[in-house]
């Protein structure tokens, strides 16, 4: 529902004013701004109600059942030359909109169908700004829109997240903005992040136990949402437009800091949409995990015919650093060994194989390297029904664009990768959208990593499949920084925002040193972790069973197998599982989660039914219902679940195969790290 607090009479009144000065093409108009002006907008449950009050400013305030969460906050757009809100502007009409209605995502990453209900208040403004505020069951969002008739120079976008009271926030904290968002979540009390703070998004904050997760969507030709503390909650900043840079030894091929920066966010038109700011809002954890807001308020498909997108698994090279045995050639970039990348893939039945870096001479996308013939090994995965993917600096792709993006249609690839951007300028936002298109022209798909999070371009062009901006399984060679924590965090957080491409699927599995704090040894945990960080033959810290289940877990349509085939092949029966999960999925209902803690779904593709459930570093038991199977129907279910001595050795796994139905009723036991995977085929 949504009304004003003044009367409808009154309301009307002055709409009729407006209508009748503007005949007479005067530019008089009624004084709607000599007083406070207070307008409220419910989600179609009313469980969510948004405030919005105009004063000399607009702010708006949040309250979940009947519980104030979102405190006065402000939001505003300062255009250079231009006034904003605060500049004795008036409010000069509004409109409002439902919505109900069902879309059908082209790549299905969490459903094959999206429930698509809002109510919508807009207030138009005489600087001809408009404010758009939408509230939904699971969530608010708002954005501005600019009916200006020349470009525009934007300096400032005022965006305040006040919160009622202190809160818990999951702050994934950033040294500056050139970065590649792969960060881990620090628990910070909300009073204690300072100015100087800096975070990516999306964050998330718990308030009262309510979940608000803070992000954005429909980003296009202007800068990324990031945040900083201002003593009673978040507010976005911006990275300001790049005015110089400075290529960065080592490896100049793709870095690039800027050096100095304008003081202004962006140039763009002024007849236009800004992004969506979006707070998912969540009463338990697992409502994170299902809520789709980051597509449905992103700009729809602009390629029209999206048959040509193909989701699927791929053999990875980078992460196990090619490392192959019980060959008779010498491993590494060459032909001969993704040669054997392929015939895993095409014997695994996996649908594509990367390239990583290291197939072209670094700095140069036309040149070839010695010991690799692209085109032989593209013709031979085509031979084994294989698809080839092909890494790419970013940098060099800017430099060498069409060239290079000709040259990879030409070989025959039907991907591409490219990696290390560490920007979200407006610069760099517009250089995403430029090789979205350009890949779409060509029938190429998208997989950006060292990247920003997902904010939207995945809808508007669905050959963007996937994307990093994830602290994922790699760290592992180098840090200890990819928990069992973090790995149940993940989900709740930055998953929200849209796919992410973790690369699971680690054989070499260890209990790291977090976990052994919780189990009963004597001596100290590090005395006891055999978890170690190895660059070039990378382990996990969690179990076997955690890493499988993390295909189903993660939401990914281009998912990596992170492993060396001859590892896969060596252990066939947790491959061969991995293999036949999807990537794509009809369904997904969260069985049980807890931020950090666990997190357990079922996921359903056609109809088969798969579960993947992870664990942080506290072994426990939970409960596994499955009254979601279809009433009357007897299943095979094949569970891969942690032996009994996971906790020391943790590649330990136990595979069992029983019957279930509906009414079945079973206990995940899980270790240290641990988890539990299933696939669930009707009989």
């Amino acid at each position: 529902m949504i009304f004003s607090k003044q009367s409808w009479s009154r309301l009307t009144a002055s709409k009729h004013k407006l209508i009748f000065f503007s005949i007479l093409g005067l530019n008089v108009l009624p004084n709607f701004a000599a007083q406070a002006q207070t307008y409220t907008l419910s989600s179609p449950d009313s469980n969510i109600e948004v405030e919005l009050n105009f004063n000399q400013g607009l702010t708006y305030q949040v309250e979940v059942d009947d519980k104030l969460v979102i405190s006065p906050s402000q939001l505003d757009l300062v255009v250079d030359k231009h006034p904003n809100l605060s500049a004795n502007v008036k409010v000069v009409n509004t409109a409002t909109e439902s919505v109900d209605e069902w879309l059908a995502p082209e790549v299905k990453v969490k459903s094959a169908k999206i429930k698509n209900h809002y109510n919508q208040l807009e207030l138009i403004f005489d600087n001809q700004y408009h404010v758009q505020f939408r509230a939904f069951n699971n969530g608010v969002a708002y954005r501005f829109k600019t009916n200006i008739n020349q470009d525009i120079q934007v300096n400032q976008e005022i965006a305040e997240f006040n919160f009622a009271k202190n809160a818990l926030v999951y702050y994934p904290q950033e040294e500056g903005f050139y970065s590649h968002n792969e960060r881990s979540y620090l628990k910070k009390q909300l009073t204690d992040i300072s100015t100087q703070d800096l975070a990516s998004t999306p964050a998330l904050v718990d308030s009262q136990g309510i979940k608000v997760l803070i992000t954005e969507t429909a980003l296009e030709d202007y800068a990324g949402l990031w945040l900083l503390g201002n003593g009673k909650g978040l507010t976005g900043t911006f990275a300001n437009y790049p005015l110089a840079k400075q290529a960065l030894k080592p490896l100049v091929d793709r870095n690039e800091p800027i050096t100095k920066r304008a003081a202004y966010i962006a140039k763009t038109q002024g007849k236009r949409d800004f992004p969506w700011r979006v707070l998912a809002i969540a009463e338990n954890d697992g409502q994170l995990v299902t809520n789709q807001l980051t597509y449905q308020l992103a700009k729809p498909n602009q390629i029209g015919d999206t048959s040509w997108i193909k989701p699927g698994k791929v053999a990875w090279d980078w992460y196990n650093a090619n490392n192959l045995f019980g060959v008779d050639f010498k491993a590494g970039v060459n032909t001969q060994t993704y040669k054997y990348y392929i015939d895993f893939a095409s014997d695994y039945g996996l649908e594509y194989v990367i390239l990583d870096e290291g197939w072209y001479p670094l700095g140069d996308l036309m040149g070839t390297v010695p010991d690799m013939d692209v085109p032989e090994i593209i013709a031979y995965a085509k031979s084994k029904n294989v698809d080839i993917i092909l890494w790419t600096s970013w940098l060099t792709l800017r430099d060498q664009f069409e060239q290079a993006m000709d040259r990879f249609a030409e070989l025959g690839a039907v991907g591409i990768k490219p990696d290390f951007f560490q920007r979200d300028d407006q610069q760099m936002v517009n250089f995403y959208w430029k090789i979205a298109k350009e890949a779409a022209k060509r029938h190429l798909l998208v997989d950006y990593h060292g990247s920003y999070k997902p904010a939207g371009l995945r809808r508007t062009y669905p050959n963007v499949i996937s994307r990093e901006g994830v602290k994922g399984l790699e760290w592992n060679k180098w840090s200890e920084d990819s928990t069992p924590e973090h790995n149940t965090t993940l989900p709740f957080i930055r998953m929200v925002a849209g796919p992410m491409d973790y690369t699971p699927g680690a054989m070499s599995n260890a209990v790291g040193p977090k976990a052994f704090e919780d189990i009963e040894y004597g001596g100290k945990a590090e005395d006891h972790q055999d978890f170690a960080i190895r660059f070039n033959r990378p382990m996990s810290q969690t179990t076997r069973v955690h890493q499988m289940a993390m295909l189903t877990v993660y939401e990914s349509p281009l998912q990596m197998m992170a492993d060396t085939p001859s590892r896969y092949r060596q252990e066939n029966e947790s491959a061969s599982f991995m293999a036949k999960v999807p990537t794509v999925w009809d369904d997904t209902q969260v069985l049980h989660g807890k931020i950090g803690d666990y997190i357990s779904v079922a996921r359903l593709h056609a109809n088969t039914w798969f579960i993947g459930t992870l664990n942080d570093e506290n072994a426990r038991e939970l409960s596994l219902d499955l009254s979601f199977l279809t009433d009357g129907q007897t299943y095979q279910m094949t569970i891969f679940e942690d032996g009994i001595n996971a906790d020391r050795f943790a590649e330990d796994y136990k595979k069992r195969v029983i019957k279930v139905n509906k009414q079945s009723k079973l206990t995940m036991k899980l270790a240290p790290g641990g988890g539990y995977t299933a696939r669930i085929e009707a009989l």
